[in-house]
């Protein structure tokens, strides 16, 4: 099957579930005004459909809001990439950083389009957007086999400090396989991504040669003894 994935859960559990390492937060703290600010502009530009969010990396698999619909969908103008980092928390460490998931400049990308369930919307995008990097979204066209929606996305912004390029693929799947944070692996990040992707029939050309590349890194490892505990129950970022 050449869509297969080769990442399984029993070669992600070959790492350490967690590590208690992390570094600093790479910015002050965010005034709370900013959020309801912010929330409140967002939802007066929102289609009158509702408010559509575009889902790239873990928001499909994790929406952090609820979600009353959801639809495949292409935009254009932003690409998937690995450049949010260095990761020093949460699947990541000082010793081994990780790279996240964010919308990059150009190119297009196949995702999903959520609508936010209405009657609390207003406190739930500003929940949203407190699990976010701290940077105003984007409002993206999305393109639907229902038709065309407005959704914000959380794009890079290539000015900000946390803006890490791609960098060659090896590099990237080397950060991926050897990367554990305080609340998991950027290994289970990718398979979680990968695998929620495949399940609304899209491929990612470039996510699933970087999922073989973890795979053949990761088969290197011992497996871990049967005594210690699984990733399973980690949490969700």
């Amino acid at each position: 099957m050449p869509h297969s994935i080769k990442l399984t859960r029993a070669l992600v559990d070959r790492l350490p579930p967690r590590v208690e390492s992390e570094g600093p937060l790479p910015d002050e703290p965010t005034p709370d005004a900013y959020y309801t600010d912010m929330a409140t502009q967002l939802l007066a530009q929102a289609d009158p459909s509702g408010l559509w969010v575009f889902a790239s990396g873990s928001l499909i698999w994790n929406p952090r809001m609820p979600v009353a619909e959801r639809r495949a969908a292409l935009i254009h103008g932003w690409h998937r990439s690995f450049c949010l980092g260095p990761m020093l928390r949460f699947r990541g460490s000082p010793e081994a950083p990780g790279q996240m998931l964010s919308l990059d400049r150009g190119g297009s990308c196949h995702g999903v389009a959520l609508r936010m369930e209405p009657g609390n919307e207003h406190a739930d995008l500003v929940s949203l957007l407190q699990k976010e990097p701290p940077r105003p979204p984007s409002w993206v066209r999305c393109k639907t086999d229902q038709g065309v929606v407005r959704a914000i996305a959380f794009t890079m912004d290539r000015s900000w400090v946390a803006y890490c390029p791609e960098g060659c693929i090896d590099e990237v799947a080397d950060k991926l396989a050897t990367s554990v944070g305080t609340i998991g692996t950027m290994a289970e990040y990718l398979l979680n991504t990968v695998e929620h992707l495949a399940e609304v029939g899209i491929h990612d050309s470039h996510l699933w040669r970087l999922q073989a590349m973890v795979a053949e890194r990761l088969e290197r490892l011992p497996e871990r003894p049967a005594d210690q505990p699984s990733i399973e129950n980690a949490a969700s970022i």
